[in-house]
């Protein structure tokens, strides 16, 4: 997709920019000549990604959760666009909620839900009036979890997974108005969302650990509590293993000027791993290689 060169720049809406794949792809669809609307979840994140942009970029305040948050973005891009509509779309905003299932408090994972899942319904839904006028385009940010649900993130496994199906069928949806549907896969990625994960787990941990004192048993206890030690030591080895963020900005990029973009943007080699090999496998021995993977037993 070519970005005009006259005031009618190609505009894109950017969820989830104030750090990491959000903030990478700000950045880099500003360099590109985009007028770049950067979903932020408060001024200041706005106020640092203006320092490290041109005018054209746009710091919208954004929390994919609210109603009246997306209503008031949506009109300030219909009026920045007005005929020219919206060319893009990236919902990458997301969190990770990760902790056994059986003792998962159901509010944190209608919240994984509502974030990762409802929110980018929701902001597509808005903006698709503004897409249908610029016949863009839509890039969902899903993962390597999209394919392949891990222990102790099933939440985020299950909206990754949903996202995929959605997208599968609004892609089929939209074919009449020239817009397309794009996923992302990517694999480990050098982003704070690593840090940020751990702190939650260790927020809930501490929640759990006092509410269900008196109420599990001890082997109950030191049955999770292994797998939990395991994958928190397998974490910080991937963590350290991760791919830079670049190489998600560039399947992004693709997706929103390539004359021919792709349905699915696996990236890394653990994505085309579970793509090419995992699937394909019995049910237990698909199991064994994910423990292995994460230390446990």
């Amino acid at each position: 997709m070519a970005v005009e060169s006259n005031n009618n720049v190609a505009s894109v809406l950017i969820t989830g920019s104030s750090t990491g794949i959000g903030e990478a792809c700000a950045i880099e669809l500003d360099r590109r000549g985009f007028r770049v609307f950067a979903g932020v979840r408060c001024e200041q994140d706005g106020q640092r990604l203006v320092q490290q942009t041109s005018s054209r970029l746009v710091p919208v305040l954004l929390d994919v959760t609210d109603a009246n948050a997306i209503a008031q973005a949506t009109q300030t891009i219909t009026e920045a666009t007005r005929d020219s509509g919206l060319a893009g779309l990236v919902n990458n905003a997301g969190i990770t909620v990760a902790f056994p299932l059986e003792f998962l408090p159901l509010d944190e994972l209608r919240r994984q839900l509502e974030v990762n899942l409802i929110g980018p319904v929701a902001v597509t839904q808005a903006m698709l009036p503004l897409l249908r006028a610029a016949q863009g385009r839509i890039v969902n940010m899903s993962s390597i979890s999209g394919r392949v649900a891990a222990p102790y993130v099933g939440a985020y496994a299950a909206s990754k997974h949903a996202l995929e199906a959605l997208s599968d069928s609004l892609r089929v949806e939209l074919r009449h108005f020239g817009v397309t549907v794009s996923l992302v896969e990517p694999g480990d990625v050098d982003t704070p969302i690593w840090q940020k994960s751990r702190e939650a787990a260790n927020r809930l941990g501490d929640k759990m650990a006092e509410e269900l004192s008196d109420r599990v048993s001890e082997e109950v206890k030191e049955s999770y509590a292994a797998d939990i030690t395991a994958m928190r030591a397998a974490t910080s080895s991937l963590a350290e293993k991760a791919m830079p963020v670049e190489r998600v900005v560039r399947a992004v990029v693709h997706a929103l000027c390539s004359r021919r973009p792709r349905t699915r943007y696996p990236v890394g080699a653990k994505t085309w791993a579970a793509i090419l090999v995992l699937r394909f496998l019995p049910d237990g021995l698909r199991d064994r290689i994910v423990r292995q993977n994460l230390g446990m037993k």
